[in-house]
């Protein structure tokens, strides 16, 4: 009997380790991170992971229809979906208009801003496009944070998927001398046939940005060809 009794003993505490490893090693597994490159290291990024989140709080999202076809309110060289209540609206494009100039940044222009003050915040999806079929994703939206922020910190470079499509994102902080405060900032591009599609969300402030993350995921995810 006492033999028995040590051989439980010992596997009882055998079994108390495996589980303690099994719950170290996933505990570590779940604090892994992508490797992710600041501007201009030259490093290629590692593929990201689902952003994480900030200090607010995100409000869930349910699809509304899509924007980028033709008979859409914007035409684009891609489609994705819209949150509700987003509400898209085409930019007219007039090259010696007083305003011509906001609406390119880097090698892309301004095509399509979907507002999403119907929905209850304050800030826009945009879309801007731009550029030939064989233009780096990646060089083009460095030019195109460079002219959106000219004071900007914690420019991180990640590799993403936009649908179907390899895409580049970036997430960094705007601390322009004109803002209250500091606001994070987040865009992806990727390269069509017809050229590159940069989307970025833009809000009033960080708080705002938390919040409408998930239109913003919801068109990444959801792109498609046109």
């Amino acid at each position: 009997m006492a033999d028995v009794t040590r051989r439980l003993a010992r596997g009882a505490v055998a079994a108390a380790a495996a589980l303690l490893l099994g719950a170290t090693a996933a505990a570590c597994g779940a604090q892994t991170e992508p490797d992710r490159k600041a501007a201009g290291s030259g490093d290629p990024a590692a593929p990201s992971t689902s952003p994480r989140a900030g200090d607010g709080t995100r409000t869930e999202v349910r699809k509304a229809g899509s924007v980028g076809a033709e008979t859409s309110a914007c035409p684009l060289p891609v489609v994705f979906d819209l949150a509700e209540g987003w509400s898209p609206e085409a930019v007219a494009h007039e090259p010696d208009g007083e305003f011509a100039a906001l609406l390119e940044q880097g090698p892309v222009s301004l095509r399509c801003e979907i507002d999403a003050k119907p929905a209850g915040h304050i800030g826009f999806l945009r879309v801007w496009a731009g550029g030939a079929a064989g233009d780096d994703p990646r060089a083009a939206l460095e030019a195109f944070v460079a002219d959106a922020a000219a004071d900007r910190e914690d420019e991180v470079y990640t590799r993403t998927k936009a649908g179907a499509y390899d895409a580049v994102e970036v997430r960094y902080l705007n601390t322009g001398e004109l803002l209250d405060a500091p606001k994070r900032e987040r865009a992806f591009a990727l390269t069509t046939p017809d050229g590159v599609v940069v989307v970025d969300l833009g809000g009033l402030d960080s708080e705002e940005h938390e919040q409408m993350l998930p239109a913003y995921e919801l068109a990444r995810k959801s792109l498609r060809d046109s």
